[in-house]
C-alpha cells in the first residue's frame, strides 16, 4: 500500500498552487462550465433534468445552466450528465480520462450545499481531484475495459469533495475505499454509442459526493482499494500505481489536460481540426476531394471508426469519425444542432462521410490517441499527407485566442439564454459564490 498512502497524503495535504497551476485550473474550470451549461440545454438534457427533479426534495445546489436547484447528489447527476453528454469536455489524453467533468460536478454540488467557498480551496480541490483521476489512467497499461472517466473519475472527485468537506486524513482512506465500491461504468456504452456513456459520468459523480457523506455520518470503506488483492489494478486496470505517485506534487496533471475544440469524441479531433486548417487555407474544398485515409493508433479506430448510419443516435454520431468528417467538409465546423435524424439521412452528408477509411497503424500502445497520419487525395491528382503528432487542444497544440473564442460563443449560444452570465463570464465567481454579488 506504499503508493496508495503516498497518494492519499497528496490529496489530503495543503496545496498552494503554483501560479501556471492555477491559471490552468482557471482556464478549465471555465471551459468545463461553458460546455456544461450547453449541455444542460440539450435535449437529453432537457430529459435528464426532468427525470433526477423527482428524486427527492431540496435545493441546497445549483443545476447547471438552469433556474432549478436540486438536492447535492442530484445536482451532481445532473452537472456531471450535462457537461459530458455533448462530448465537448476536457480530457487527460494520455490517461483517456475526463477528469474534470466528474471532478468540477461533484465539488460544486459540495461547495452549494455549504453555501460558498474560498477560491483557493475550490481550484486546490479540483487540481488534486483531477491530478489523481488522471494519475489513475496514467498508471494503467491495459486498453480500456471499463470507463475511466466514470472509474478514476469518481475516485478523484470524491478525494477533491473530502478536501472541501475538510475530512481528516484517517478519513480518506475510507472515503477512497466508499468511492472505489461505488465505481461502475464499461466500455460497452461507448461500443454502442449511448447517451447511456454521460450518464456513466454523472453516475459517478454522485457517487462520489455520497461517498464523503457516508463516511462523514461514520461509516467505513475498504483501505487497500486500489493496491489489493480485488482492488482497482486487479479488476478494473491493469497497471502500477507508483508511475504515477512518484511524481506527486512535482508534475501537476491538470496542465497536462486537453481541451476539445470540437463537441464530438476526442478521437475525431486530429482529423477534425487537419481538414479545418485545410479547409481554412483554401487547400480543400467539399467538390475537390477523391479520398481521405486517416491512420491511427488502435484506440482511435476502437473509439470513433464506426460506420455512419441514417437511423443513428446523437450520441452515436458524436463518436462517428465519417458523419463528423462530412460536417467538417461541409461546414468548417461541429454543430450539436446538426445531430438530427435529416442531417444523418442527408445524401450530400453521406457521400462525402464515404470518402473516408480509417486503418489501424502499429503503436503498441493500447491506449494512446496519437500521432496520426492524414493523407488525402484530391480530383485533380494532387496528394495532401500531413503527420498529426499533436491534436488540436493539447498542451502541444493548444487552442489560439480565435478558436478558444469561438467554442465560447457556440457553446453561449447552445445554452439556455437564462443562465447565470457567470457561467462565461466569471466561472471561478461561479463556483465559489452560491448567488451573484
Amino acid at each position: 500500500m506504499i503508493a496508495t498512502t503516498a497518494l492519499l497524503d497528496f490529496a489530503h495535504a495543503p496545496h498552494s498552487l503554483p501560479a501556471a497551476v492555477r491559471a490552468d485550473t482557471e482556464r478549465l474550470l471555465g471551459d468545463t462550465l461553458a460546455v456544461g451549461a450547453a449541455g444542460a440545454a440539450s435535449p437529453a438534457g432537457r430529459v435528464v433534468l426532468a427525470a433526477v427533479t423527482g428524486w427527492g426534495s431540496g435545493d441546497d445546489a445549483r443545476a447547471l445552466g438552469v433556474a432549478d436547484r436540486l438536492p447535492a447528489p442530484s445536482a451532481a447527476f445532473f452537472n456531471g450528465f450535462a457537461i459530458h453528454c455533448l462530448e465537448w469536455d476536457a480530457v487527460h489524453e494520455p490517461a483517456v480520462v475526463h477528469a474534470l467533468s466528474v471532478v468540477t460536478a461533484a465539488v460544486g454540488a459540495a461547495i452549494d450545499r455549504r453555501g460558498g467557498c474560498d477560491t483557493a480551496e475550490a481550484l486546490a480541490a479540483i487540481a488534486v481531484g483531477v491530478d489523481v483521476a488522471s494519475g489513475l489512467g496514467i498508471a494503467a497499461t491495459s486498453a480500456l475495459r471499463f470507463f475511466r472517466p466514470a472509474t478514476a473519475g469518481c475516485i478523484g472527485a470524491a478525494l477533491a469533495v473530502a478536501r472541501i468537506e475538510g475530512l481528516s486524513r484517517s478519513q480518506f482512506d475510507d472515503v477512497l475505499g466508499a468511492a472505489y465500491s461505488a465505481c461502475a461504468g464499461t466500455m460497452q456504452a461507448h461500443v454502442e454509442g449511448s447517451v447511456a456513456l454521460p450518464l456513466q459520468v454523472a453516475t459517478a459523480a454522485r457517487a462520489a459526493l455520497c461517498a464523503v457523506d457516508l463516511v462523514r455520518a461514520g461509516l467505513t470503506g475498504p483501505h487497500d482499494a486500489l493496491e489489493g488483492p480485488y482492488g482497482y489494478f486487479k479488476l478494473i486496470d491493469e497497471g502500477d500505481l507508483a508511475t504515477y505517485t512518484r511524481d506527486l506534487g512535482r508534475v501537476w496533471r491538470i496542465a497536462e489536460v486537453s481541451t476539445k475544440p470540437y463537441p464530438s469524441g476526442r478521437a475525431s479531433h486530429a482529423t477534425l481540426g487537419t481538414l479545418a486548417a485545410l479547409r481554412a487555407e483554401g487547400v480543400i474544398a467539399p467538390d475537390r476531394i477523391a479520398t481521405i485515409h486517416a491512420e491511427v493508433p488502435p484506440l482511435i479506430a476502437r473509439l470513433v471508426g464506426r460506420p455512419p448510419m441514417p437511423e443513428m443516435s446523437p450520441a452515436y454520431a458524436r463518436l462517428c469519425l465519417p458523419f463528423l468528417t462530412a460536417l467538417m467538409l461541409r461546414d468548417g465546423m461541429i454543430d450539436p444542432r446538426c445531430f438530427t435524424s435529416g442531417q444523418f439521412a442527408d445524401p450530400t452528408l453521406r457521400a462525402l462521410a464515404e470518402k473516408l477509411t480509417v486503418s489501424v497503424d502499429t503503436n503498441p500502445d493500447l491506449n494512446a490517441l496519437s500521432p496520426q497520419r492524414l493523407t488525402i487525395a484530391l480530383t485533380d491528382g494532387t496528394r495532401i499527407e500531413r503527420a498529426i503528432a499533436d491534436t488540436l487542444g493539447s498542451p502541444g497544440a493548444p487552442l489560439d485566442a480565435a478558436s478558444a473564442t469561438a467554442k465560447q460563443r457556440l457553446a453561449r449560444a447552445l445554452a439556455d439564454p437564462a443562465a447565470d452570465p457567470r457561467l462565461f463570464d466569471a466561472p471561478l465567481a461561479y463556483l465559489t459564490q452560491t448567488e451573484p454579488q
